[in-house]
């Protein structure tokens, strides 16, 4: 008997503990099902029909004409490969320049000097500005008539150049042309700019937590400073390296405003995101523009799931 009511005691305080659990994560489900699942959702729906912007307020989800004429109309596009190359590109080297920016910038301030507190604040200036105040600085910067950088050229004895509007600028060294593209390169320049505080901050955090025991018994083998990066300090922060790169990496692929502000896709450098401003405002095409934010969230997919499978490193305790 009393093994009966100690069991009826575990089964309804499982239950109940059951309940509680199921009360907890509801909060969490309903903002998942409202913010991540029903947008999906809704976006599916929209890349398998044909519908213009005028038409949106009269779709029904659960009645749709089902096709895949958008996907087609992007994908055949005569510029598709470009805009996806254009988005690679930009992508990978705003990822890598930003975190080897960050890290050359973590290396140098992580022994202490004096104002270093303020120089470590000043870093973070890129980073916390308003995207609308830098951009503008940025362009008044690059502008071909009056910017900054062009009256240095001009002070230099070089010719003005349209930093943000010229597609390509061909550099001649020791009598090989090399063509660089020049908007582009000037987007990704921002780009590792503007985010490299946030590397920044994360290995700065990951180095101050190393034992320096390491470093100093390197030091007294009569290791080189490169040698002391090289094999005690980097293999350390080879965890919260993989993490940028996979936060850098999908933040800056699905990066809108940066270029937009700054070209508006002028000069070779119209991303995907951009090309999806382009069907929903310019030509007013939602299924289209909803085929192509599809079709972005899938190769961010593929690359990420390759990412993990093959390159990403944990942090070893």
């Amino acid at each position: 008997m009393t093994t009966k009511v100690k069991r009826k005691k575990r089964s309804g305080l499982a239950r109940r503990e059951a309940r509680l659990a199921y009360i907890l994560l509801a909060p969490a489900v309903i903002v998942v099902l409202g913010l991540v699942i029903f947008p999906v959702l809704w976006t599916i729906a929209l890349s398998l029909q044909r519908i213009k912007l005028i038409d949106l307020q009269n779709v029904n989800l659960f009645d749709i004409d089902i096709t895949t004429r958008n996907f087609e109309r992007v994908v055949s596009e005569r510029d598709f490969a470009d805009v996806l190359t254009t988005t690679f590109v930009y992508t990978v080297g705003g990822t890598v320049l930003s975190i080897g920016i960050g890290l050359w910038a973590a290396m140098a301030l992580r022994k202490a000097f004096r104002g270093r507190s303020l120089v470590r604040g000043f870093v973070l200036f890129p980073y916390v500005a308003p995207i609308i105040a830098v951009t503008v600085v940025w362009k008044l910067m690059l502008n071909p008539t009056f910017g900054f950088a062009n009256e240095v050229m001009d002070a230099i004895g070089f010719q003005r150049i349209d930093f943000l509007g010229r597609r390509d600028f061909v550099l001649t060294i020791l009598g090989w042309d090399i063509t660089l593209p020049m908007a582009l390169s000037m987007v990704i320049l921002f780009e590792a700019w503007r985010y490299f505080p946030f590397a920044f901050l994360f290995i700065l955090a990951r180095i101050q937590a190393m034992p320096m025991e390491l470093e100093e018994a390197a030091m007294v083998d009569g290791a080189s400073m490169w040698q002391r990066f090289r094999y005690v300090i980097f293999p350390q922060l080879a965890g919260v390296l993989s993490v940028l790169v996979v936060l850098r990496f999908i933040w800056t692929f699905n990066k809108f405003d940066d270029i937009f502000l700054l070209t508006g896709g002028a000069g070779g450098t119209e991303v995907v995101t951009v090309k999806i401003i382009d069907w929903l405002r310019g030509r007013a095409d939602i299924g289209s523009a909803a085929a192509l934010g599809l079709i972005l969230a899938a190769i961010l997919m593929v690359l990420i799931v390759i990412y993990f499978k093959f390159f990403f490193k944990e942090e070893e305790a």
